[in-house]
């Protein structure tokens, strides 16, 4: 077990990328914090998933676009397991329309899920993790942080930012032993709860493996690709790296 006996806060773990994640670390030896917004049964579902692997699981319900709701939630983690080692920021959206008919509040709603989350997440974990000097942040980007696209100025602008955020974070941190890194992924397959934000899909939108022909690959990536690239950044696999950002997108980027 590459994570045993740690401890792992994962941001959007009720579904799809988020709880594989919360699986693929909890099956690793990895106890959980397992945090989401809404969706209260299914998060705690996930949370009894996980403890099938013989580790202990912690639900809690907050807001992560929210610094109140985020401290109070990493103290009930930090109370109820006494460290959080790992931190995987997960949560985030990514509305699709073009950036003239974007609102203030649209704009600021992405700014807060998709960048300003993991900021208020690393800031309420940081002192724990610098007085322990040890620690390990990832947070999802996207393409997005990475490439131009159509009706994506928001979210563009968000994961860029958050890329940013994330080489500072690393930058600060390192000399308390604690590393941040980003994993962007790139078209995978997961159910889509809003398909107004995938329009290019169209037909293919919740076909399994449609719509990745065109990667090199020949598929869309899974949401066990995305967490294996976590679970190597967080893993002593991957001690030397700080600072990086993992392209998981089937050869997309090229």
């Amino acid at each position: 077990m590459r994570l045993k006996d740690r401890v792992a806060m994962v941001s959007g773990a009720s579904r799809n990328i988020g709880r594989t994640i919360a699986h693929t670390l909890a099956r690793e030896g990895a106890h959980v914090v397992l945090v989401a917004n809404k969706s209260g049964e299914e998060l705690k579902r996930v949370a009894a998933e996980c403890e099938e692997f013989g580790v202990r699981a912690l639900p809690v319900f907050g807001d992560v676009s929210k610094s109140a709701d985020v401290n109070r939630m990493v103290a009930e983690g930090l109370s109820h397991f006494g460290k959080i080692d790992i931190l995987a920021s997960v949560a985030g959206i990514r509305p699709n329309r073009p950036f003239w008919e974007v609102s203030d509040e649209e704009w600021h709603q992405v700014m807060a899920v998709n960048m300003y989350a993991t900021f208020y997440l690393a800031r309420a974990l940081a002192p724990s993790m610098m007085e322990r000097r040890t620690g390990n942040i990832v947070a999802l980007g996207g393409m997005s942080s990475l490439t131009a696209g159509t009706n994506r100025a928001a979210v563009g602008a968000s994961k860029t930012g958050l890329r940013g955020l994330v080489r500072s974070l690393a930058l600060e941190l390192g000399p308390y032993g604690i590393r941040a890194n980003m994993v962007a992924p790139g078209l995978i397959d997961t159910e889509r709860l809003n398909p107004e934000w995938y329009p290019a899909e169209g037909a293919d939108l919740g076909k399994p493996g449609r719509g990745g022909e065109s990667t090199p690959l020949g598929r869309k990536g899974t949401p066990q690709d995305i967490a294996d690239a976590v679970l190597y950044l967080t893993s002593d696999e991957s001690a030397y790296i700080t600072g990086d950002c993992l392209i998981v997108a089937g050869g997309a980027y090229m």
